[in-house]
């Protein structure tokens, strides 16, 4: 018996749309939440302001860190 890939076991390719989905968009939550974090320690030091741009650059960074760990986990580094 071959072994057969997710993709060539018949009609798949809307559950694979849906894991890769539930990915992104868990990736954008779980940076969401922490760049709001970020916000929340850099206001309270000297009444500084985070700027959009800041906001945007930092939720960008943590999209890409949780891209590297979901690449490690899903590519079999672990």
């Amino acid at each position: 018996m071959i072994p057969l890939t997710f993709l060539e076991g018949g009609n798949y390719a809307g559950v694979f749309i849906m894991v890769i989905a539930i990915i992104v968009f868990g990736a954008l939550f779980v940076s969401f939440i922490a760049t709001l974090f970020v916000k929340i320690i850099y206001e309270l030091k000297d009444g500084r302001k985070f700027s959009k741009k800041q906001f945007i650059q930092t939720m960008v960074i943590c999209l890409l860190i949780c891209g590297l760990i979901s690449g490690y986990i899903c590519g079999g580094g672990l």
